[in-house]
């Protein structure tokens, strides 16, 4: 089935693209690879899989990639690692899913000292970049998130690019051997290789697969004790986030910041992608249209939240508490409102 919606790709923060050599130098000194996109969205699995394959020729959009991973329906925590954790698939399992060879490139766990596999590991990320190839690198610039590495400068021994936070107007710059940094606080995921288009995308059975996933994520009743991942996820963490700022002497954590702004941006492109697929759907149409509006809603609603509970906020205030608790309830039942509708559109397909 044909990519469902074409995207232009536009970039405010590319760079020339500019190839230097000295006198008998084997490599190049300076890559910068032009029209690499910026992220659309803050996410930290995924979007950079997006921008790659869009410099690869592929017109998916951003709210399509957050579709097909799971990603634009996934509530959990909210703590620091939901957005990371809280997952239905990894990265390398999309790229082989949209008929993408991947090669995961680890280089260690969390305390490892893996110096010696980022030394290995640099070579591979320029000669993919000297290919025209622009490569996901997890916290290449942002913490602990696949960035986008889109060139290197070996005089200033930095790699260029962006990510969530980083690079969105023009290209940040930092250390090439920043992501083995990532071993201070989880495991360094080193790089993700995307080579040759192998096979087709079944784009009907992995936007099905998609939604059956959200309603299930959605209703999950079951606690997980598994080491860095929520404990709680879909509807029954929602309800915890809001009954957390029922509490007076709540305190505002970097998790619940960091949540907000995910998925207050995630559940927008949710919308965005139930939009864009309604149209296939015949039987499903209305229903799915009318979940998109629900998730709309619900991001607005998180929007409205910003000054509320974002990182700029007090971390303890009794007064915030009472007029955020309101907020993130509605939220939620906008959530369990576009799930409920994403349930009645598949029973119409299905």
């Amino acid at each position: 089935m044909a990519n469902r919606r074409a995207f232009l790709c536009t970039c405010a923060g590319a760079c020339a693209c500019t190839i230097a050599q000295g006198e008998g130098a084997k490599e190049a000194e300076h890559v910068g690879l032009q029209n690499v996109d910026r992220y659309r969205v803050v996410e930290p699995m995924f979007e950079a899989l997006r921008v790659v394959l869009n410099y690869r020729g592929e017109p998916y959009s951003p709210a399509y990639i957050q579709g097909i991973s799971g990603a634009a329906f996934r509530f959990g925590g909210p703590c620091p690692c939901a957005p990371t954790c809280s997952v239905s698939r990894q990265p390398p399992e999309l790229v082989r899913l949209l008929g993408y060879e991947a090669t995961e490139a680890i280089l260690g766990w969390r305390d490892d000292d893996v110096s010696a596999e980022m030394q290995a590991l640099i070579p591979r990320i320029k000669e993919s970049l000297r290919a025209g190839r622009p490569v996901p690198v997890w916290h290449a610039f942002t913490t602990a998130e696949w960035d986008v590495v889109a060139g290197y400068d070996d005089a200033k021994g930095v790699f260029l690019g962006g990510g969530s936070s980083a690079g969105l107007d023009e290209y940040a710059e930092a250390p090439q051997t920043r992501a083995q940094e990532a071993t201070k606080i989880c495991p360094a995921f080193g790089a993700l290789f995307i080579g040759k288009k192998t096979g087709p995308f079944d784009a009907r059975a992995a936007e099905l697969s998609a939604l059956r996933e959200a309603v299930r994520h959605a209703r999950d009743r079951t606690e997980t004790h598994t080491p860095g991942r929520p404990d709680l996820e879909g509807l029954r963490a929602y309800d915890r986030w809001t009954a957390k700022f029922q509490q007076p002497g709540a305190k505002r954590a970097g998790g619940d910041s960091y949540c907000h702004g995910v998925y207050r941006t995630t559940h927008r492109a949710a919308g965005d992608f139930l939009r864009e697929i309604a149209p296939h759907y015949e039987p499903a149409k209305e229903p799915l249209l009318a979940a998109a509006r629900a998730f709309h809603a619900e991001a607005d609603a998180l929007d409205s939240a910003g000054k509320l509970i974002g990182w700029e906020s007090p971390t303890e205030d009794a007064g915030r508490n009472e007029k955020l608790w309101p907020i993130l309830a509605r939220a939620r039942d906008h959530y369990a409102r576009g799930v409920a509708e994403v349930e009645k559109a598949l029973a119409s397909v299905e």
